[in-house]
């Protein structure tokens, strides 16, 4: 839309407020609101101002200033704001130059589908991923000098089968028995559908929506593959919209990888695909129906994949789902049909418009723009280099015999871990100025400081339990 036409759409829904929406440096959403005077056609290219000092790991105090510009194109009517409130996503710039702000998240996807172009290898990353989240009832934690806790609870959760809940149906849902079970162990199908259709009103395609694997209200939803920049938008209302839905219900939800301890963790299957001039570029005659070109890029994922992890698993959290035994795609291997590789080429058609990869390390917990950019990235850089990806791995990689085991990679135990292999494999990511050095620096140094230190010297719970009495 133009900003004529965006003006025009707030008065006929009777737009009061206008509610400017950007992400943050770590992938939260944030907002501010206007009201819907100060929205005027020229406020789209001078932009409304704010407090960039305060933002995470954004601008210092003595150089805070910054404005975000509305994209007019993302401009929506929220689905809950009590006064009718349009919703537009904006992009951050430095106020003193008129430069885009290379911490905005926003402008490194912008960047990512630009050099792709550059390259004459596409013209458009199309980007797929699959969300899962868990639906709570109710969740306390605490971290103190002196305590810490955490204590969840959920009506469909095995562990309430002897609660007192006069009366108890006893209807719930055995540990890694989530799929597909129908209600009344499935509780969550009228607020699951809730949230897919309050997307699709919002004109974001969904596909499906269903109970996952684990106990307590585990679920997902998936997204239509859309464009790389759309998709970073989709996301970010795809979150906001789940969180809000659960908070009608008097539920909550989260993309925490691992919540729950001896249950499947969340995670966020990504499909990726590149197309230049309308045609699909990972089709072709090699294995599994896909293209030379589709082999390099697996190539370039699991030669960075532990660089990558410190992107598209960037909490201490998500190393508690990266485990054997769970499913979890932490051996960097690819396959056309077998779900414990990293790496998985979806054989539901054999259409070439279907072909593409499902790159299923990654989780929910990550920023959306900078996690699909990272991994374009790294495919770009193995099509640009063919590197080979090896042999396909087409038997369960948990059943293999130890000697076997360990000629395969796996991705990181740890976020220290990944922050280290960040350090140390970043070329990739600054082709084309799409990530800074600045960017990866001031990543590296937000999750060490803020996230990896402040957990590695709090003592745990269950040290209680092993070593009180020692």
């Amino acid at each position: 839309m133009t900003p004529k036409e965006v003006i025009a759409m707030a008065k006929e829904n009777k737009v009061r407020v206008v509610d400017l929406r950007y992400m943050d440096f770590p992938g939260t959403w944030q907002h501010f609101s206007v009201p819907l005077r100060e929205l005027t056609e020229s406020s789209f290219e001078d932009g409304f101002g704010f407090d960039g000092s305060s933002m995470r790991a954004w601008q210092q105090i003595d150089n805070s200033d910054m404005i975000v510009l509305p994209d007019p194109d993302t401009a929506k009517i929220d689905p809950f704001f009590e006064v009718p409130t349009l919703a537009i996503i904006g992009d951050i710039h430095d106020p003193t130059t008129g430069q885009p702000y290379t911490r905005d998240p926003r402008y490194i996807a912008k960047k990512t589908e630009q050099y792709l172009k550059s390259t004459g290898l596409g013209d458009t990353v199309y980007v797929g991923p699959e969300a899962e989240f868990f639906i709570f009832e109710n969740i306390r934690y605490a971290s103190e000098t002196n305590s810490a806790f955490y204590e969840i609870d959920s009506p469909e959760a095995v562990w309430n089968t002897g609660a007192d809940e006069m009366p108890n149906s006893g209807y719930k849902i055995r540990h890694k028995q989530g799929y597909f079970p129908l209600p009344p162990n499935d509780k969550y199908q009228d607020m699951r559908s809730e949230m897919m259709l309050t997307l699709e009103d919002l004109g974001i395609e969904m596909e499906c929506q269903h109970h996952e694997v684990a106990t307590a209200g585990q679920a997902e939803i998936d997204l239509r593959f859309k464009p790389l920049l759309q998709m970073g938008d989709q996301l970010a209302w795809f979150k906001y919209v789940l969180k809000n839905v659960a908070s009608k219900y008097n539920h909550t939800v989260t993309f925490m990888p691992k919540p729950l301890f001896d249950d499947n963790g969340t995670g966020m299957h990504t499909h990726l695909s590149i197309w230049k001039d309308g045609k699909p570029m990972f089709a072709g005659n090699k294995y599994a129906g896909v293209s030379d070109m589709t082999l390099y890029a697996i190539g370039g994922i699991i030669k960075h994949c532990k660089a990558l992890c410190a992107i598209t698993n960037p909490t201490t959290n998500s190393y508690k789902r990266l485990v054997p035994g769970f499913e979890a795609p932490i051996n960097l291997a690819y396959s056309s049909r077998n779900r414990s590789a990293s790496i998985r080429i979806p054989m539901y058609s054999e259409s070439p418009a279907t072909k593409r990869i499902e790159f299923r390390t990654p989780d929910p917990s990550c920023n959306g723009y900078m996690a699909f950019s990272a991994m374009t990235m790294a495919m770009i850089d193995g099509i640009q280099n063919k590197i080979d990806p090896g042999d396909p791995l087409d038997k369960n990689i948990y059943d293999l015999p130890p000697e076997e085991l360990a000629e395969i990679e796996s991705a990181p135990g740890s976020l220290e871990e990944a922050l280290d292999a960040l350090e140390q494999d970043n070329d990739f990511l600054l082709k084309g100025d799409v990530f800074t050095k600045d960017v990866i620096d001031k990543w590296i140094e937000y999750k060490r400081e803020n996230e990896v230190i402040p957990v590695k010297s709090r003592p745990h719970p269950h040290e209680f339990f092993l070593y009180y009495d020692i």
